[in-house]
């Protein structure tokens, strides 16, 4: 049977596991390939390689994913570009996003991105739900995906600023006369997703 070779968290395991995906890697350290890096022994039934958030994420899997890749009838599909992630204290960690653009940039090749800002996740949120696109709002606290998620897709959005993005940076977007840039500016702000609820219930 085919497979993938995941690169990503247990939650990623159990969705393919859920869905009769079979897989190769996943969760967890991967085994020291030694230095040189031995040569990987590859599944020739692998056509597919899938990056997600990885806190195990190491040079070993990179090897691992790049000569996968090297095969150009392997797909090479990522979850999101978040660059980083917030935490309290106004600390933020390396996201998704990061481990990508090592992995891109190891492979020379580009991911497909299936989750935000690909228009690929709303599309199947749509289908799924069966929710008209006119009566739907984007709301995220990141501009360079959940905003242009939003603007990909033709709806209106708004962010939040609890979370990595500020007011000052939507409004420079607002206010750049550079067409990507200006596509992250958001149609409204609000302090807290809290503010939100009265709007909700009325």
């Amino acid at each position: 049977a085919l497979q993938v070779y995941l690169i990503g968290s247990e939650a990623m395991a159990s969705a393919l596991e859920e869905a009769g995906i079979p897989f190769v890697g996943g969760p967890g350290p991967e085994v020291d390939l030694g230095w040189p890096p031995e040569k990987p022994e590859l599944d020739p039934d692998v056509r597919a390689v899938l990056l997600g958030f990885d806190r195990h994420f190491s040079y070993a899997k990179m090897v691992r994913a790049v000569a996968y890749l090297r095969d150009p009838a392997c797909a090479f599909v990522a979850t999101n570009t978040d660059t980083c992630l917030p935490l309290e204290g106004d600390r933020v960690i390396p996201g998704t996003g990061s481990l990508l653009a090592a992995l891109e940039c190891a492979s020379q090749r580009k991911a497909a991105i299936v989750g935000k800002p690909s228009e690929f996740m709303f599309e199947c949120v749509l289908r799924a739900e069966k929710v008209a696109r006119e009566r739907c709002l984007m709301v995220g606290d990141r501009l360079d995906t959940d905003i242009l998620m939003g603007t990909q897709c033709g709806l209106p959005t708004l962010l939040v600023l609890t979370g990595v993005s500020t007011l000052a940076e939507a409004q420079a977007c607002r206010d750049s006369s550079d067409h990507e840039r200006h596509q992250l500016a958001p149609t409204y702000v609000i302090d807290s997703i809290a503010d939100l609820l009265p709007a909700i219930d009325e």
